[in-house]
């Protein structure tokens, strides 16, 4: 993630994967890829992203430049990731507008890898098959096309877990030991059953999680099958998996334990550091999220713990040059660097996004986060992804989520009845197929 990455994919998101700052630039603003000019040496390398993937914080444009004295990097983001694709997609189909660099969400590389490859390049020509050994093999597949193409490079994946507040937890005497929350929310009911003793003796204005939309994602995150299956075919309908995801999210809105905030809305962005929820489901990309919105008043008050019902992955992120790119082997260059082992490390330790690269994830298992209370998150992270199940990733796979969540908003924000949202969700998902 960034969420989706979110972000987030965001953001991400990885998502993503996007995550401390002001992400609201639009995606095509300042991104025509346009440089300096060659005449000097000088180039300038546009990036867009969605969210925030992290590098510009963690420092590492900065580092790039100063190794490359030539180059000068640009980055525009967009928070909300739907928003960036759709942008995306315009561009592509004009061949206008793009930039050097675009992010992928994971959950869009099969439209790119199976009806956009010819829009994007090749990283072969340019000696990325040497790369292969460097990441998990399931990261390096999914962005390979038919003929093997290689079509971008993995920045992040999202193994999940579950962020919450100790001080609220405190104030609804709840435990707060992030051992003994994984005991007893072992099973996604027992994450409901605390959730409503929270509720009994919750803070004023303060709900037990953000969203049933957040809790349907990270519940269908722990699924290797979900809206697809390994043939191909749309199994979302029929899918008993995602039928208990929907069935818990309703369960949950039912009894009044959601503070009923679309994910990255503004109002969800400010729940942060005002308390309007005590638990997040959060995969990897999401800590360096919570650390920009909650900002550094709520150092120490986070903590991280196991999520309930098993192992899951929301999100990751991949990096990409579009074929109508000005500067493209400038751009490979420097997405080759920034998903590099020793970029992937630095940018967990200061971000959050959990790497790709398997160089990196050994790096960083001892990797804790004094502003989530000091939780070993490269313990909770790599363990929880090394048992997430390498999921089956279809065309539209984001799209089938997003109109899903849409309905779940219906059902906890207006209270339209569960039957009709699924009727909702079901015609949106057939307009967007077409």
């Amino acid at each position: 993630m960034p969420i989706t990455r979110a972000a987030t994919q965001a953001v991400l998101r990885l998502g993503a994967v996007a995550l401390a700052g002001s992400l609201l630039a639009a995606c095509g603003s300042g991104s025509s890829g346009t440089t300096a000019g060659k005449a000097d040496g000088k180039v300038t390398v546009t990036v867009d992203l969605f969210g925030s993937f992290g590098y510009k914080e963690a420092g590492l444009y900065a580092e790039y430049e100063k190794l490359h004295p030539n180059v000068t990097i640009k980055q525009t983001d967009t928070e909300d990731e739907a928003d960036y694709w759709k942008s995306l997609q315009t561009r592509l189909a004009g061949g206008g507008g793009l930039a050097d660099v675009q992010g992928i969400e994971v959950g869009r590389i099969a439209s790119v890898t199976q009806q956009q490859a010819d829009r994007f390049e090749d990283l072969r020509k340019y000696g990325a098959d040497g790369l292969k050994s460097q990441f998990a093999d399931a990261k390096w597949a999914a962005a390979t096309g038919k003929g093997g193409e290689v079509l971008g490079l993995g920045t992040d994946v999202g193994p999940e877990a579950m962020c919450y507040r100790t001080d609220l937890f405190q104030q609804a005497g709840l435990p707060t030991d992030r051992a003994e929350l994984a005991k007893r929310w072992s099973t996604w009911d027992g994450y409901l059953e605390l959730g409503k003793q929270y509720k009994a003796k919750a803070p004023a204005k303060s709900a037990w999680l953000d969203s049933v939309g957040s809790l349907f994602s990270i519940m269908i995150g722990q699924e290797k099958e979900r809206y697809y299956d390994a043939s191909g075919a749309l199994i979302w309908e029929t899918n008993p998996a995602l039928k208990t995801a929907w069935e818990t999210s309703v369960e949950a809105s039912g009894a009044g334990l959601s503070a009923k905030l679309d994910q990255w809305s503004p109002q969800w962005n400010q729940a942060f550091a005002a308390g309007s929820f005590a638990t997040i489901p959060c995969p990897a990309w999401m800590l360096g999220y919570i650390k920009g919105q909650a900002g550094e008043t709520g150092k120490g008050k986070w903590d991280i713990a196991a999520l309930p019902g098993g192992a899951g992955n929301w999100g990751g992120s991949y990096l990409a040059v579009p074929r109508a790119a000005k500067n493209k082997k400038e751009a490979y260059e420097l997405i080759k660097w920034l998903t590099a082992p020793e970029q992937q490390a630095k940018i967990f330790a200061k971000q959050g996004n959990f790497p790709s690269s398997t160089g990196a994830i050994a790096e960083v298992a001892g990797t804790t986060d004094p502003y989530f209370s000091g939780a070993p998150i490269g313990q909770i992270f790599g363990d929880a992804a090394k048992a997430a199940p390498v999921q089956v990733l279809g065309v539209h796979d984001q799209n089938i989520n997003q109109q899903i969540t849409n309905a779940l908003s219906e059902v906890e924000r207006k209270g339209l009845a569960p039957e009709k949202a699924w009727e909702n969700a079901k015609k949106g998902v057939a307009n967007t197929l077409g």
